[in-house]
């Protein structure tokens, strides 16, 4: 039986609060189901935590999460408690999504070592490990290659039992069977340039049977899910806009029919149930939204 489809957006730009809170109240109005909050430094975004609490506030049945936190700027327990806590005040609506960061640059201008690839997989899983303890665990102590503490408290709990669903993204068979055996879902991710995907790059065939090797008896209660940025409605009442920080992506044109037996297609071919939308495209994508939500 495959997963309902449920459909997010990725954004953060809002000029005030005001702005902020009829955004979200918009997304939730159109029936998607998240929002999603980058965790990027240097593009004008708005900081993913008190963006993800004002918008819960704001809404009574949207779920915020993180796409995705950065591991390397924080702590595992800072951020395991951020999430519990975010998780407590919305009432278990809050979806904590991970990664190993995108920009070397960000780093740089904050000082922060920017580590070898293997480095930063290596220290997402122990983060990984060390949240899903504090998550369920009285007390917790870990010793780890990149983290060590000591008779940790994980302090609040959280509602979701026995946690948040944890998003974990990533595009290399590593971080993938990573996020087969640690995450909830899994962003899979790909490399897109102006023209179009990289055909050196693995298949998305390949990346499925790198999870399921990995997660073994788990698979079935993954939730797989991408983005759709490049997905624009021809017959939708409302084209695409132009937004702060929106992806350069290549367009591809649906009618509603088509995008509907594209995205069906899909989930029946690789089990994708969960589209990212960015937000340029929440009014125009809506039609789609409205058929398939839940479904």
């Amino acid at each position: 039986m495959p997963r309902p489809f449920r459909f997010g957006v990725v954004g953060a730009y809002a000029p005030s609060l005001t702005a902020w809170v009829t955004f979200a109240r918009k997304v939730e109005e159109l029936g998607y189901a998240t929002l999603l909050i980058p965790d990027r430094t240097n593009v004008g975004s708005l900081a993913p935590v008190p963006a993800m609490a004002v918008a819960a506030s704001a809404t009574t049945s949207l779920r915020v999460g993180s796409y995705v936190f950065c591991n390397g700027y924080r702590n595992p327990v800072l951020l395991a408690r951020e999430a519990a806590t975010l998780d407590l005040l919305t009432d278990g609506r809050f979806e904590p999504g991970l990664g190993t960061g995108v920009s070397s640059v960000e780093f740089e201008q904050m000082g922060i070592p920017f580590g070898s690839a293997g480095a930063r997989v290596e220290q997402l899983e122990e983060t990984l490990q060390i949240m899903k303890r504090l998550f369920t665990e009285e007390t917790v102590s870990f010793t780890g290659k990149h983290y060590t503490i000591s008779e940790m408290k994980g302090y609040p709990k959280p509602v979701q039992k026995p946690h948040p669903p944890i998003l974990v993204a990533g595009a290399g068979e590593r971080m993938l069977k990573i996020a087969a055996r640690e995450a909830n879902i899994i962003a899979i991710g790909t490399r897109i340039s102006a023209q179009g995907v990289d055909p050196s790059y693995p298949t998305m065939e390949q990346k499925i049977a790198w999870i399921k090797e990995a997660a073994g008896d788990r698979f079935v209660d993954l939730e797989l899910c991408q983005t759709i940025f490049g997905m624009e409605i021809t017959d939708s009442d409302t084209p695409l806009s132009s937004v702060p920080g929106g992806w350069s992506v290549p367009k591809t044109e649906l009618t509603t029919k088509e995008a509907i037996a594209h995205l069906l297609e899909q989930r029946e071919r690789y089990g994708f149930s969960y589209l990212q939308v960015s937000t340029g495209q929440i009014e125009n994508f809506a039609p789609v939204v409205a058929q398939l939500a839940g479904k």
